[in-house]
């Protein structure tokens, strides 16, 4: 129990310093990208409306004044109002932040079972039919842009078969599609993980044993070769969850789909600097908590990790 508390501190010690090193890189990024108000400044404005709406916005302090303020509140979640829909940025993220939620979950889910499926199918039977389908599923998924597998589920489901909406969130059949675009990438990364990895387990000495006592081959392989080979597979789930969060930016805004995703292309479009602080911010936190979670889970299987107070290097 001691050993675990100490490591869920430096996991949270370790999460404090990251989420400090995303608000100053997002700080810098915003600043050095352009005017932070050349959306917001009418054309042909004088220079006194200009000033004008700077002091309004406190961008006519010095930049280190500018930063160390912004970077105090950032770390108290304090982002301000929105500047185009005049209420607090990180509320207009968290109302939209369920929807992005449940796509995450439901495209992890999904990638966790097809590619446990295929990498297991595959390692069990190697140079098998089945292994030549989850190796090609597996190059495929790798291959296609989300984007564009959004659009021919899009014209194939909802535009030729009518089965599934196009876009929306109208009622849980239209997370569907999203997910499905989502989940491609990491089922195809986990499927190809896991094969290699149950391929070289089911090559180690204690599998010949457990085939010496007449074991069956569905216990070896799921009782004995998937436990040692899930934590490469864990580790990679807890990182294919974060990139589903940023990959859901791009396809929220092929489905029009409601979550914090399209409010971020809005953002952009609009030049509401607020409002995008506040999406990174959500962001990296909710990247962290998963890998915290990762982590725990994999100490828990391996107490190795938790001995030495790291989990996959100690890094999230």
């Amino acid at each position: 129990m001691r050993l675990m508390i100490v490591f869920l501190f430096n996991r949270v010690l370790h999460a404090v310093a990251v989420l400090f090193g995303v608000v100053s890189v997002t700080f810098v990024l915003i600043n050095l990208a352009s005017d932070p108000l050349a959306g917001l400044i009418p054309p042909g404005a004088s220079p006194d409306v200009e000033a004008q709406i700077r002091h309004v916005y406190g961008l006519d302090r010095p930049l280190v004044e500018q930063y160390v303020d912004f970077s105090s509140r950032a770390m108290r979640a304090d982002f301000g109002d929105s500047w185009r829909q005049g209420r607090p940025a990180l509320g207009a993220v968290v109302e939209r932040l369920p929807a992005t939620l449940a796509l995450t979950a439901l495209a992890t889910a999904l990638a966790v079972a097809c590619g446990c499926l295929l990498g297991v199918v595959a390692a069990v039977r190697p140079g098998s039919t089945w292994d030549g389908i989850a190796r090609l599923s597996a190059l495929l998924g790798q291959a296609i842009p989300a984007f564009w597998l959004g659009t021919v589920l899009i014209l194939v489901f909802a535009v030729d078969w009518h089965w599934l909406p196009s876009s929306g969130l109208d009622g849980p059949a239209g997370v569907l599609l999203p997910a499905l675009s989502l989940a491609a990438y990491p089922a195809a990364t986990l499927t190809r993980l896991l094969r290699a990895a149950m391929i070289e387990t089911l090559g180690a000495d204690y599998i010949r044993t457990a085939r010496a006592k007449g074991l069956s081959p569905r216990r070896i392989a799921i009782g004995h070769a998937l436990r040692n080979a899930a934590l490469p597979a864990l580790a990679v789930t807890g990182l294919q969850a974060g990139f589903l969060l940023g990959g859901a930016v791009i396809v929220e805004g092929v489905f029009a789909y409601p979550g914090i995703g399209g409010l971020a292309l809005d953002a952009v479009a609009a030049r509401d600097i607020p409002l995008l602080e506040a999406f990174v911010w959500v962001v990296a936190l909710l990247i962290m908590a998963i890998n915290t979670l990762t982590a725990v889970i994999a100490s828990l299987l391996d107490p190795r990790l938790r001995e030495d107070g790291l989990a996959f290097g100690g890094a999230g």
